[in-house]
């Protein structure tokens, strides 16, 4: 009875504790990651760090010097070599570690190896960077940090750049423009893409930029933000009339660049390789963002006029594309569904957009058009994205790369009420004053502090 008792008492605890790393891991990965899986995860990788790199095909055969050693100074047996394993240092989603490759040994052989790593080692997923020749990292990520998305506290970012989401692998996906200027993101309704664009438009806000939106919905996916933006146009006759005058912007902006360089003017813009980060600061125009959502409302036509009105459109939007960039002007085009059979000129603007994110489509076809002529490997994990999880994506460029995103939420109103304590921001340019919209004033009873972002869950 007296044992009885005690075993009662000794398992009421450990039941409770179970049951709580249980809850924990279900419900906060990340307290349950800190908590049980890094120490589990360590001493896996601490006491099995030789046999699972022979069983994984990464050892080699010693060298004769260390053969010799081995013999004379112990009569053990001379096993193979795994590559050298550096400090494991671990993170609020993982671990990293760097290895030192054997000579023979490629980065490719270590990558082909990540899913035997991951089960080996017990984690969710395990990465693998090359960091300079014959050193690469293991990123082991301990849980699904697309699930909750988190962005990371500190993070390194400059002028252009942009945290717009988190990675698979728990490291940010940060939009830079001066390293991709222009982007195409598709998605479906309710897929999450109306949520990057307001994390882009938010994150530039505070910036010295100017922004301008191209919305033909009748503005509302971009008039909330209209107390930041230098100009707005809702409807397809107002594309029409604003897209001339950015490119007219940008002709201006050659010249600008002409003068100070010596070139002649009657020089074609499309021979002049330098930009406006050349000029002196004091000289150096601000940079323009243009986001066009809905991009389809462009290219739909119903009469003769609206044709001719439409090719001119794409023949402005492909100029911004093709010579915008030196002219520190970039684009951020946005839509549904974006192929050739909306028309003359689709795909050849399509093919300047580097960057490329594709949310939850509705089929097979639209993620072709997105991924599938820079990454065709990226269209089946895009085509994988449940309807369950809203801002998930997958982000490509034109190098082939590729990987798995996810925007945290971010309200309307959050992002509104930053792009109003920046609208102090706004350049003075005087084309695009014509093109202001109006920003209504709200009642200061109904102004209130601004909302914090939670995260995105299931």
């Amino acid at each position: 009875m007296t044992d009885l008792t005690t075993l009662l008492e000794v398992g009421g605890p450990v039941a409770a504790l179970g049951g709580g790393a249980a809850y924990a891991r279900a419900n906060h990965p990340g307290v349950y990651w800190s908590t049980v899986g890094l120490p589990i995860s360590t001493a896996r990788l601490l006491s099995s760090y030789g046999s699972v790199m022979e069983a994984c095909g990464l050892t080699v055969a010693p060298s004769r010097l260390r053969m010799l050693a081995v013999k004379a100074t112990t009569r053990r047996e001379v096993r193979p070599v795994p590559p050298r394993r550096g400090i494991i240092r671990p993170t609020s989603t993982g671990l990293r570690l760097r290895l030192r490759l054997a000579p023979g040994q490629e980065p490719a052989d270590v990558a082909a190896s990540a899913e035997r790593l991951r089960h080996a080692w017990g984690v969710h997923a395990v990465y693998v960077t090359t960091i300079k020749p014959g050193v690469v990292e293991l990123r082991l990520v301990g849980f699904d940090v697309l699930r909750q998305v988190w962005m990371p506290r500190k993070l390194d970012t400059g002028f252009l750049q942009v945290p717009v989401a988190l990675r698979e692998d728990a490291m940010p996906f940060i939009r830079d423009y001066r390293t991709v200027p222009h982007q195409l993101t598709l998605g479906a309704t309710l897929s999450g893409k109306s949520m990057y664009l307001r994390h882009l438009i938010a994150g530039l806000a505070p910036q010295p930029v100017a922004l301008v939106g191209i919305d033909c919905k009748r503005g509302v996916e971009l008039a909330p933000f209209a107390s930041r933006l230098s100009a707005l146009a809702t409807e397809p006759e107002q594309a029409a009339e604003l897209l001339p005058v950015l490119v007219k912007e940008m002709e201006d902006r050659y010249d600008l660049i002409k003068a100070r360089q010596g070139i002649a003017r009657n020089t074609p813009a499309e021979e002049i390789t330098s930009d406006v980060w050349g000029l002196p600061e004091s000289e150096r125009p601000l940079p323009i963002v243009l986001f066009v959502d809905e991009v389809a409302e462009l290219f739909l036509v119903a009469t003769r006029k609206d044709e001719e009105r439409r090719d001119e459109m794409v023949t402005q939007l492909i100029r911004l594309a093709q010579l915008g960039r030196a002219a520190g002007i970039y684009l951020e085009v946005c839509g549904q569904r974006f192929g050739a059979e909306l028309g003359k000129g689709a795909t050849m603007l399509r093919a300047q957009l580097t960057g490329r994110v594709c949310h939850r489509v509705n089929d097979e076809a639209s993620a072709k058009m997105a991924l599938g002529d820079i990454a065709p490997e990226a269209v089946t994990a895009a085509c994988a994205i449940a309807p369950e999880r809203p801002g998930l994506a997958v982000a490509g460029d034109t190098s082939g790369g590729w990987s798995r995103i996810r925007t945290p939420y971010l309200s309307v109103g959050e992002a509104a009420e930053t792009c109003r304590e920046s609208a102090r921001l706004v350049p003075d340019l005087p084309a695009l004053k014509p093109f202001r919209p109006d920003v209504p004033v709200r009642p200061v009873e109904a102004r209130g502090p601004a909302l914090r972002p939670r995260p995105v869950a299931d």
